[in-house]
């Protein structure tokens, strides 16, 4: 089913992706990019880190801790564009492939619906964050219809499945990290365990607010991000991170083009239904939510600082964890310190990225850190995701959605990471964020429309 869902989708996919970039870098530089969202002398409503740092950990989560530090081991053992595995281009592309997959056109398919959100919200005065109510100016009087709920439920539905994989993938992570320091076997009840803490902490951080809650958790990750970051850039291999992490921009900046329509026909390696086309479903299921959550919090700011600030900061955020993380893993790789790659072949990638960040001096340590902002990064995705649902299912919002309907959320985005958990396998919701990403894609050209529509 995996197979068939991306061989039908996959065209359309990398053009929805690319288009949107497009789109945003038009809207940004069109007279449309100087219409300030609120009155014309208002101020942001966030300072510029926190407006970032929130941007960046609701659109990430603890996935870039896992994949930031490994995908370049994927593309070691099967290179792309048909390149031989253990050659040295090859070699060098396996380091850059990621920054496309977290790069400018995934960060424009999640800013793409905050266009006609932030405008009907902070210009136009709608007390309503809901994707239905930003398809209005195209749906007419079918927003307030079934096709207007249908669309509320698509966006609910691809926020709760998408949520499952995102945990489903950082708790096991957790697990392995925990055992490494404690002994402790990884259990479906270590899981669990796992699960119920992160879900405390977020539904803490929703519950206490935007100001308090979000914000705060936000600035806090990223201090121990740039902390742990600069400590492995230091005492880790400075001059290669510093070397294949330039290397890995010139690479991807040169064949931007070629990668954003890179589809493989003639070979048929299945490098980008395998990678790319799944990752543009992944953003497109989460743009909805995303669009939501900038729209939100960009009262004050131009249409053109919401784009830019988002297509760029956002991938620059990525980029340093494959810089840094994803580098010196190669490092270790290369210098036969750590087969990382056999680890990843023989189904132990959770074990690689925790030795990677194990093998670092006060080993023990900074695993505690790196354990710490999985945490937070899940939390601070989650109260993000707690925060919109409530916001969806509530008709209006003046200031904040009500503090128990917040709360409700927290606690229902674990049920279907636990169901992932118990059912030991991403393939099934792999398959289910395809499918869902289709109805999705519509919904993207509906969001587009309204924003021409209302400008």
């Amino acid at each position: 089913m995996h197979v068939q869902l991306t061989d039908m989708t996959g065209v359309l996919y990398l053009w929805i992706g690319f288009s949107s970039l497009i789109f945003l870098i038009w809207a940004a530089f069109s007279k449309h990019g100087q219409i300030r969202l609120g009155k014309k002398d208002e101020s942001p409503e966030f300072s510029t880190f926190s407006w970032i740092s929130m941007i960046f950990c609701a659109g990430i989560g603890s996935g870039i801790m896992y994949w930031g530090a490994i995908e370049w081991g994927y593309y070691y053992l099967e290179p792309p564009l048909g390149l031989i595995p253990g050659t040295p281009f090859a070699v060098e592309w396996s380091a850059a492939y990621g920054l496309f997959h977290y790069g400018p056109t995934a960060w424009a398919i999640y800013c793409l619906p905050a266009l006609p959100i932030a405008y009907l919200y902070h210009v136009k005065k709608v007390p309503i964050l809901k994707i239905s109510e930003a398809c209005r100016p195209v749906l007419n009087h079918h927003t307030d219809g079934f096709v207007g709920k249908l669309i509320d439920m698509f966006f609910m539905i691809g926020l709760l499945g998408a949520s499952g994989t995102t945990l489903g993938i950082s708790i096991p992570l957790m697990a392995e990290g925990v055992k490494r320091l404690t002994g402790i076997q990884h259990t479906y009840f270590l899981d669990i365990f796992l699960l119920l803490i992160c879900t405390i902490v977020f539904a803490v951080s929703v519950f206490a607010g935007m100001e308090k809650g979000v914000k705060r958790l936000s600035n806090i990750n990223v201090y121990l991000v740039f902390f742990l970051l600069l400590f492995v850039t230091i005492l880790g291999p400075t001059f290669f991170i510093l070397e294949i992490s330039t290397n890995s921009v010139g690479l991807v900046l040169n064949n931007f083009f070629r990668l954003n329509t890179w589809m493989d026909p003639i070979a048929q390696s299945g490098f980008p239904e395998k990678w790319t086309i799944f990752y543009w479903a992944w953003w497109i299921v989460y743009a909805p939510f995303i669009g939501l959550f900038i729209a939100k919090i960009s009262r004050g700011r131009t249409i053109k600082e919401m784009i830019l600030g988002t297509i760029i900061f956002g991938p620059v955020g990525c980029w340093l964890f494959f810089f840094v993380l994803g580098n010196y893993g190669l490092y270790l790789q290369n210098t036969t310190q750590l087969d990382v790659a056999a680890m990843i072949k023989q189904g132990h990638s959770n074990e690689a990225v925790i030795s990677i960040i194990h093998s670092l001096p006060l080993g023990d340590l900074i695993l505690v850190l790196f354990l710490l902002l999985s945490v937070i990064f899940v939390a601070t995705t989650y109260d993000t995701s707690s925060y919109m649902l409530a916001a969806v299912t509530q008709r209006e919002i003046e200031g904040e959605p009500i503090q128990w309907n917040r709360l409700f959320w927290a606690f229902s985005l674990a049920l279907p990471p636990m169901a992932l958990l118990i059912i030991g396998g991403l393939t099934s919701l792999q398959a289910v964020t395809l499918l869902v990403a289709i109805p999705s894609c519509i919904i993207m050209v509906l969001l587009s429309l309204s924003f021409l529509k209302l400008v």
